[in-house]
């Protein structure tokens, strides 16, 4: 009999690493950071599994690239990260989880009143870690009444701080007896879930929407393109409807939609294909592509 799943732990510190343990309840930072008062600020959502971060690499990267087009300063390097991601996994015992690291603009002159950015301000850095299986389990979905993702923001092309909508969306989801809801884009057709990617099997080939929708460049979802197992193209929720079937893909899984609203969907939740099989063998495939520990304490 399995006992209960390591505690979370959590580190609070600055860009060259120095910082605290604890507990994500008892770890704090000052209420006049603006990622707390203005959501100004990104995150990355790393899988661990079997003991190893994976991927580290590309989610770091998009955060580098994410705060240089938000103008904030470099989030930490590689070299400051690793040990600490490593360090957390030791300390937890956590060897299956969910590895979140955040970068906000900080606190500043003026006690954190207004939106303008008034420079002198010290960016904060935390990471927490906390007990999480991959899941590949069937999902209802409802595409969201009043949310969308705007397909010409900055905002959009960043995982940032700031998801209220994708809040709203999930929970008209959960009163509509769904799972996750699917979000518009601005510019038409649909663009992604509450946190995950989408994938449409239509006439024999896998399609994701184009960045251009507003949808967050997922790491998986880049993976799949690399590898020519999916490409973009617009989608709209007829083509869910139509279509063969449709998964909903991230760091931590990929789930087959079972249905879009009442309405079942073609495949099923056990749909598969020839080129990728089911959605955990396709994720997996995807996630091994670097096979070696090294390369994925490094990615």
């Amino acid at each position: 009999m399995s006992g209960p799943p390591p505690a979370a732990i959590a580190w609070v510190g600055d860009a060259a690493g120095q910082g605290r343990w604890g507990s994500p309840d008892a770890l704090t930072l000052p209420i006049s950071d603006r990622g707390l008062l203005l959501a100004d600020g990104l995150f990355e959502t790393l899988l661990v599994d079997a003991g190893e971060a994976w991927l580290v690499e590309e989610h770091l990267g998009r955060w580098q690239r994410s705060a240089a087009l938000l103008a904030l300063p470099p989030p930490p390097s590689a070299a400051i990260a690793a040990p600490l991601i490593a360090e957390a996994i030791a300390r937890s015992g956590i060897t299956r989880g969910a590895l979140r690291l955040n970068w906000s603009r900080g606190g500043g002159p003026g006690g954190g009143r207004g939106i303008a950015i008034t420079g002198g301000g010290t960016p904060s850095f935390w990471l927490q870690l906390s007990a999480a299986a991959p899941s590949f389990t069937p999902l209802r979905v409802i595409v969201s009444p009043t949310e969308e993702r705007s397909a010409t923001s900055l905002l959009s092309r960043c995982k940032t701080f700031a998801y209220g909508p994708a809040i709203q969306a999930r929970r008209q989801a959960q009163e509509a007896g769904a799972d996750d809801a699917l979000l518009p884009s601005s510019a038409g057709g649909l663009c992604c879930a509450t946190t995950a990617n989408l994938l449409v099997r239509r006439e024999g080939r896998w399609l994701t929407p184009p960045l251009s929708s507003g949808c967050l460049p997922g790491v998986m979802r880049q993976r799949a393109l690399d590898q020519g197992l999916v490409a973009e193209a617009p989608i709209a929720a007829e083509d869910l409807l139509r279509g063969e079937a449709a998964w909903l893909i991230n760091s931590l899984g990929c789930r087959p939609i079972s249905h879009l609203g009442e309405t079942p969907l073609g495949g099923g939740p056990t749909a598969s294909s020839p080129e990728t099989g089911s959605p955990e063998t396709f994720w997996r495939a995807l996630l091994s592509l670097s096979c070696s520990p090294s390369s994925k304490s490094d990615r």
